[in-house]
């Protein structure tokens, strides 16, 4: 019987003929912590009495959800990071290198065919470029860190079949928010989403990533996709190691299949307080609100920051309205500054702040106001998610939250679009 990507890359992780629901014990190709995790993920590791991490190349810790930190609690979990990686000699990241699961596949830890796994549930996002990625607990992360090993039940398979074209004005952001609604929260829970046609096949590589970061928000375990020649040109561009591509049989067997044509949808906009409580961007349009944001794991990278501030060049946000831009690394603002960007941003009157998580956790930077409604680019909304559990959080596309800081209101973003 033929397989699946999720199949075949637990079968040569695991050695094992591995099919849809069974068990496996798989070598992990690199494993990754946060600030939000990684604080268990060491206490674990040190009650199991371990010495050393399986291999220090293959492990990084990230400091970006309270980046820099808030209050002394946190500074003192940092503290902590610093010391393990000094210790363990592993990759470490600190304030201001920016979002883990930009880094990862950035500087080139993760390549196309490798079996990863991180203490966040967006880890997922690596799958753009071939990656069984997938988010664990704090204390699977341990064993993680001390066996380079991990069990998985093998996913069984969600096809996402998507024809056609993306409109001008429309995104990946509103291609995953629609096909969240469309599947909901639930719909593909424990499964390996695989995502292929000629829309996938369009998109540059930074949409492609948006795309598989959000797998996670209909309950999948990982967002797939196959390795292109985009792809390999990408992480040969970011990585020196070797890897060897993965792609599904033309007789894999999937748990379900849903086509679709794109050519026609509309931005849209998923509404407080769930994820896949979707909408076309005019069904809310003129709603006011009082924040928005720009970045996280989700939506800033390159081509994104590129979009808003084709926006937002030579005009201003509404003086009600606050705008919040965060980078996704270091090496992205640097280079965003080198394009005029960041001076687009500050102009318009926008909050660089920190390349990192950002508002998106809620822990610092930009949390609203009692009954605040706010527009972000980042990939949840749900009560309290911002840090404030009386403020209302809708999610859109970098382009719908440029264009709707400019007017103080939810705005659909195609009348920018030339």
């Amino acid at each position: 019987m033929s397989k699946t990507i999720a199949e075949k890359i637990l079968s040569t992780k695991s050695g094992q003929d591995a099919r849809a629901n069974d068990i496996v014990v798989a070598d992990l190709d690199f494993v990754m912590g946060q600030d939000g995790t990684s604080g268990l993920a060491i206490q674990a590791f040190e009650e199991m009495q371990a010495k050393q991490v399986f291999d220090p190349a293959r492990v990084a810790m990230v400091i970006d959800h309270s980046s820099p930190s808030p209050l002394a609690g946190v500074s003192a979990l940092h503290r902590q990071m610093r010391v393990f990686a000094d210790e363990q000699k592993i990759n470490f990241y600190d304030i201001g290198d920016g979002v883990c699961h930009q880094l990862l596949p950035e500087q080139g830890h993760v390549v196309p065919g490798d079996l990863v796994i991180g203490a966040d549930s967006h880890t997922c996002t690596y799958g753009a470029i071939n990656v069984f990625s997938t988010g664990v607990g704090s204390t699977d992360l341990a064993a993680g860190l001390v066996s380079g090993k991990l069990w998985f039940k093998v996913p069984e398979t969600f096809k996402f079949v998507l024809n056609g074209r993306l409109p001008a004005g429309v995104y990946a952001k509103d291609l995953i928010l629609y096909l969240i609604g469309d599947v909901t929260a639930d719909g593909a829970t424990y499964m390996a989403a695989e995502y292929v046609g000629e829309a996938i096949a369009a998109l540059s590589i930074d949409a492609r990533l948006t795309i598989s970061n959000m797998a996670i928000e209909m309950g999948a375990k990982c967002g797939l996709m196959e390795a292109d020649q985009k792809t390999i040109d990408w992480v040969r561009a970011h990585s020196k190691k070797d890897f060897t591509p993965v792609k599904a049989d033309l007789d894999a067997v999937y748990a379900r299949i849903k086509e679709y044509d794109v050519s026609k949808l509309e931005p849209q906009v998923a509404k407080p307080h769930t994820v896949d409580n979707v909408c076309p961007v005019g069904e809310v349009a003129g709603i006011p609100i009082q924040q928005g944001v720009i970045g996280t794991c989700t939506n800033g990278r390159m081509e994104d920051l590129r979009i808003a501030a084709g926006i937002l060049k030579g005009k201003k946000i509404d003086r009600h309205t606050r705008l919040i831009v965060a980078p996704s690394s270091r090496q992205l603002m640097l280079q965003a500054m080198r394009e005029g960007l960041i001076e687009v941003f500050v102009e318009a009157g926008a909050a660089v702040v920190t390349p990192g998580c950002g508002p998106c956790v809620g822990t610092h930077n930009g949390v609203p106001s009692d009954g605040e409604n706010v527009i972000s680019t980042a990939n949840r909304n749900f009560k309290g998610r911002m840090g404030n559990p009386t403020s209302f959080i809708y999610l859109g596309s970098p382009a719908t939250v440029a264009a709707s800081v400019l007017y103080g209101k939810i705005t659909d973003p195609r009348e920018f679009i030339k």
